[in-house]
């Protein structure tokens, strides 16, 4: 599952393929729309929570209050089933979902006029960590480059090579994850990966009202 984007999308793997999957675009319902995912996934599979034995959950970077539902909805249930829950950079998922070939990037809306975005030498390949910036502040250091997803699809004028997908799909992140772990591969903790402090702020001079 990821809810790093506005997308809030769900996937079942059977550790070869696909087997079910679904996403909606709302950036103002992921907590609404999170659990109706999953139970629309399992019931098009024909399984239930119990048959799950592992869960990969995008860790972003994205806005804070979106990327921690699908962060504590993955615990939650990693929690209440005894089962190990695996993060994904959901740039690497977007990434593996592009099916671009030779050096790109990847870039989402990041708000306040910057992108989330990760340069990479093929869809399983990142170079660096990601990062976050004004579109036209890493045009020159993309230029030439394919860049896939939101961010790049917003600012035509820094990133005239725009590509998509969109969104990250949970597919694609979770044929990322089955993949790395059918290789013994380590994939990250799933926590949060926030690249700059969270748009909600405790007001300044705020009343501090103390009982009698």
């Amino acid at each position: 599952m990821d809810t790093a984007t506005p997308a809030v999308t769900v996937a079942l793997h059977d550790g070869s393929s696909v087997v079910a999957e679904t996403g909606q675009v709302d950036a103002r319902r992921h907590g609404e729309l999170l659990l109706p995912a999953v139970h629309r996934v399992l019931s098009e599979a024909g399984v239930s929570l119990d048959d799950v034995t592992d869960i990969a959950v995008g860790v972003g970077p994205g806005p804070y209050t979106g990327l921690r539902v699908g962060l504590v909805t993955a615990a939650t249930f990693g929690s209440a089933l005894s089962l190990p829950v695996h993060g994904v950079c959901t740039l690497d998922a977007l990434a593996h979902a592009s099916g671009l070939e030779g050096p790109f990037a990847v870039a989402t809306d990041a708000r306040r006029k910057e992108v989330y975005w990760a340069r990479y030498d093929d869809v399983r390949t990142r170079v660096g960590e990601p990062g976050v910036d004004r579109p036209a502040d890493i045009a020159g250091s993309l230029a030439g480059l394919p860049v896939a997803g939101a961010g790049a699809l917003l600012y035509p004028e820094a990133f005239p090579d725009a590509r998509g997908p969109e969104h990250v799909s949970a597919g694609a992140l979770a044929s990322l994850a089955a993949e790395r772990l059918a290789a013994g591969a380590g994939l990250l903790p799933p926590q949060p990966l926030y690249l700059r402090r969270p748009d909600a702020q405790v007001p300044k001079n705020y009343k501090v009202v103390t009982p009698k």
